[in-house]
């Protein structure tokens, strides 16, 4: 027996979740259909006592008033039911999306960078705003349109079969070719609109790249060519949009078909009747007609949101390929997750097994050193040695396949994550400078820091070296609409972040890189002031890092050549 995608599973479990938004949406629906058929006996009750003259002796004009009031009230009672339910399905749509969108961002950052090697920018970018956004229909309109398809239509037959129960099972019948109807044409939008998300995702991220590399493409002059590549991309979004509009219409065209059989069938049946002369029941046979279109109109309802329901499978695709939050270790249970002693750090690899993909083979194999509190560890080793793996390990971001990494003895998958990010300080390759201010970027690293102690900070690091020569000082505007900083500067500005951190275990991945010599000897400067007292692990190729002190480890394809200790050539 075949297991269920991913993407099926994973969106069952979001309508589990979901069903208690959708209640009060369904419930009010529910409502709306009973007064819809209470609207139906006022008409027909009022347009039977305009025949009745025709057939009845002795007319009375009351049935027809209290009808017409009573059609008045059921009126102004179903309006309102209806602004309830959508202002319901509102609110469901909403919380839906805000409680989707914050797993997959708290997915996303459990992950970190390592998700940028098993998915492209553009299609995480996709999943975090398109996808979650085309998930609004599926909390505010599927979940109750697919309550009400059934409960609707049942509750109006079993009315209608009050009155004439093979009216009833006319509706019935009439009903059940909707369903078949919206299947034969559901098969070819679900693939459609597959083909649509694949389609405008490829879009966007082929847009993403471009926005990046516009300078290549400018200097290469490839510039009518990208010009025609995304307007190719374009063109093809739109013809498979179109395509999912009209597998759209043929599945309302079913409905209509179903519902205009359902009247032709009612109308023959009743027609003596509602002819004049043969009066029987005109208020009986118009009841049942006038129940026909209330009848559909759940049915309807779904039909309309049947699209909803297409999107969401094409979102859960995405939405359910991101990578999980992070598992426990099997051996840390519960109550076993703990923080640790947040001064004197030693780190230690016991056996470490990893592969970021076992094609590729793996990228740390057996490895294992210790790092003892207030030691300085430098990897080196060529790209693709482990080096930038082990700091991901330590970050947090990955676990090993195999083997143990521990923290002051504690497995490291035991540690709770807030207590593991209070004692790491992080710099790597490439610093992100976010928008705003030089003392809102410092900031970033211990968002409760008062002003003087991001300025203590900003000296430590000799950001206010340059900060001096800005327009603004610390308060100047830097990142995207800001001012541009050199390599050099942005380094220091995350050397600053780590002193305001203050945390006892400093990571640096490449912390030189890309920086001229005169840059570099003043980077290390502030870094080996940064590293006193501390423990220490840094991954370079630079020999000038090696100034730093401390033991050099050795790395060859995931595995450790030799470790040399402190002093030695």
């Amino acid at each position: 027996m075949s297991r269920p995608a991913p993407a099926a599973v994973w969106l069952k479990a979001e309508a589990r979740i979901a069903r208690r938004l959708a209640a009060p949406v369904a419930g009010l629906g529910l409502l709306d259909v009973a007064l819809a058929a209470g609207q139906a006996g006022c008409v027909a009750t009022i347009l039977a006592g305009v025949f009745a003259p025709y057939g009845a002796e002795n007319p009375s004009a009351a049935p027809a008033i209290w009808a017409l009031a009573g059609f008045v009230l059921v009126a102004l009672l179903r309006a309102l039911a209806r602004l309830q339910a959508e202002t319901a399905a509102s609110r469901a749509g909403i919380a839906g999306r805000r409680r989707l969108r914050d797993g997959v961002m708290a997915r996303l950052l459990d992950a970190g960078p390592a998700v940028l090697r098993q998915h492209h920018s553009g299609e995480i970018a996709s999943a975090a705003i398109d996808r979650v956004e085309a998930m609004e229909g599926f909390y505010a309109r599927w979940l109750a349109a697919r309550a009400l398809a059934i409960a609707g239509p049942a509750l109006i037959a079993a009315i209608a079969a009050l009155v004439d129960p093979r009216a009833a099972l006319g509706l019935v019948l009439a009903g059940l070719l909707v369903p078949l109807g919206m299947a034969l044409a559901g098969i070819g939008a679900a693939r459609a609109a597959r083909q649509q998300f694949l389609a405008m995702t490829r879009l966007q991220a082929r847009f993403l790249d471009r926005v990046r590399g516009i300078a290549t493409i400018v200097l290469y002059g490839r510039s009518a060519d990208e010009a025609r590549g995304l307007a190719a991309a374009a063109d093809e979004l739109r013809r498979r949009t179109l395509r999912v509009l009209r597998v759209a219409f043929l599945s309302s065209t079913a409905l209509d078909l179903a519902m205009v059989a359902a009247l032709v069938g009612f109308a023959l049946h009743y027609a003596s009747d509602l002819t004049l002369g043969r009066l029987a029941s005109p208020g009986r046979a118009l009841f049942l007609l006038l129940l026909v279109p209330e009848f559909f109109a759940p049915l309807r309802a779904f039909a309309a949101a049947y699209q909803d329901r297409l999107q969401a499978h094409t979102s859960a695709d995405a939405l359910a390929g991101l990578p999980p939050s992070a598992p426990l270790a099997p051996e840390a249970r519960p109550h076993e997750i703990r923080t640790i002693a947040a001064s004197g750090v030693s780190v230690a690899f016991e056996n470490v097994h990893f592969a970021w993909d076992a094609a590729r083979g793996p990228a740390l194999d057996g490895v294992s050193f210790r790092v003892a509190a207030g030691e300085t560890l430098v990897l080196v080793g060529p790209s693709g040695a482990g080096k930038s793996t082990i700091i991901e390990m330590l970050l947090g971001f990955i676990r090993p396949d195999q083997g143990r990494v521990t923290i002051n003895g504690a497995d490291i998958a035991s540690i709770v994550p807030g207590a593991l990010n209070r004692l790491i300080a992080w710099i790597g390759q490439r610093p992100m400078l976010f928008a705003g201010s030089l003392a809102e970027n410092i900031r970033f690293a211990r968002p409760e820091a008062s002003e003087a102690e991001i300025a203590e900070a900003a000296r430590l690091a000799r950001v206010d070296e340059f900060a001096a020569l800005l327009p603004a000082g610390l308060a100047t505007p830097v990142g995207e609409g800001g001012y541009g900083l050199s390599g050099g500067q942005a380094q220091r500005v995350a050397i600053a972040r780590a002193y305001l951190r203050n945390a006892p275990l400093l990571l640096l991945d490449e912390p030189t890189a890309h920086l001229d010599p005169v840059t570099e000897a003043e980077v290390l400067d502030s870094l080996r002031r940064l590293a006193l007292r501390r423990t220490v692990i840094v991954a370079s190729h630079s020999a000038a890092a090696h100034a730093l002190g401390g033991r050099r480890l050795d790395l060859r394809q995931g595995r450790v050549l030799a470790a040399t200790a402190r002093g030695a050539a």
